[in-house]
This record gives structure tokens, sequence and C-alpha cells, in this order.
């Protein structure tokens, strides 16, 4: 059987938004490790029960299923230890967790509060309706409003940016001379925005915007030959 990768998409399943999905992808590619995705939609948890989960990344290799993002990432590691590294051993694997981490609570944080009503527009009606009623209750007043003043919201959450800028003026990524999984994780919330809104986030001056160009042109282009909302 081969290796099958389940991924959040919308009406078009070229569409893939997750940011934990983008993280697994690339560290496949990463690995070069070959794999076929499987579309996945927000109301289909029963697709992926056999896995004991309702949420995606999972990941089919062989006799083995395994979701959550961090938990593939450790597998494919640990699996496949003579592709190349995704954290550059073990006190990489530690960092890339901790930068995971910071890229959930600082970046993906900041990012859905800016692009969390552009989202229902790309989706078939009855993942629209879970979508809204879902994200609405998460924060108590309608998705409009939640993305309302993103115009000014904006500048705070490139400040918010400063340790991953201030890197990025030394390093072209955060794994060196090339990317390795840090990359894939704070990578993986800015691909989410850019496949389901056209909101400017970053400034072209930015040096993060700079090494957002360098990873969707990394392992042959493949973040930037996904469908996307930004042309960038």
């Amino acid at each position: 059987m081969p290796r099958q990768l389940y991924e959040l998409c919308g009406t078009d399943p070229a569409r893939v938004f997750s940011p934990y999905c983008w993280r697994t992808r690339l560290a496949l590619v990463h690995k070069g490790l070959a794999f076929e995705t499987v579309p996945w939609r927000f109301t289909q948890t029963e697709a992926i029960a056999f896995a004991k989960s309702e949420k995606v990344p999972v990941l089919v290799d062989g006799e083995r299923s395994v979701a959550d993002s961090w938990a593939i990432a450790e597998y494919l590691e640990d699996t496949y230890p003579d592709a190349p590294s995704l954290f550059g051993g073990p006190g990489g694997r530690s960092m890339c967790r901790m930068i995971g981490n910071w890229a959930e609570s600082v970046v993906q944080a900041g990012l859905v509060t800016m692009i969390v009503a552009d989202i229902p527009a790309h989706l078939d009606p009855v993942d629209r309706d879970y979508f809204i009623a879902s994200r609405e209750k998460r924060f108590g007043k309608p998705l409009a409003e939640v993305t309302a003043g993103r115009e000014t919201r904006v500048v705070e959450f490139r400040r918010a940016l400063y340790p991953l800028r201030t890197t990025l003026k030394d390093f072209p990524f955060l794994g060196g001379d090339a990317p390795n999984y840090a990359d894939h994780s704070v990578f993986g919330a800015f691909q989410w925005a850019r496949c389901v809104s056209d909101f400017p986030l970053l400034e072209p001056s930015d040096a993060v915007h700079a090494w957002r160009e360098r990873m969707l042109d990394a392992y042959g282009g493949a973040a930037r030959a996904t469908t996307a909302s930004d042309a960038a």
C-alpha cells in the first residue's frame, strides 16, 4: 500500500490549508518519502477513526497509522534515520519542539484573528456551517468581528515576529543553510494563511517575507505549487 497522508482541504482538494498538515507534508518531502494525499474535510471524522483521531494530519505508513504532526515528525525521524534528518540530532529535536510550540501560541494565534473570516468561502455548505458555528462559539462573536480592524492590528502581529526576524537576518533558514522541521513548523502557519486569504500579512522588505519566499521555493517549489489565495 502506498504511503498516505490525510490532509485538510476545502471544496478544492488541492487547497490544503491546515498549518499542521503543512508541517507534515514538508517533513515527508524533506525526508524524500513518497506519499499520496487523501483529501479530508472538517465533518469527515469517521474517515480517520481508524487512527483514533478526529483531526488531521494522519499518516498511514504500511501497517502503521500515526496522528498528530509532532508524533508524525518523531515517527519519520526514528523510522527513517538514513533519510535527511528533520531535527539534526537530539538537541535539535527539543529545539524544534519549542519552536513549534512558539509557532502555535504566537504565530498561529495571531494569524487566526486576521484570516478566520476568509476561510468559509473555501468550504462546502456542510463544512461551512460547521466551521462558522464552531469558531463563533470559540471566539464568542461573529467571524467578521474577529477579523475587524486587521489592517491596524497586523502591525502588532508583525512586531511579535521579532525573534524570527532577527534570526533570519543572520541565517537563510531556521535550520541554518537549509530548512529543517523548525522552518516547517513556522512556515506551516504562513502557508495556512496564504492558502485561504489574500490579506497582506508581511511587508516585502521584511526578512520574514524573504524567508517565506525561500520556503515557497524550497523542495522544488512544493509549497508554491499548491492552490492559494495569495498569489505570492
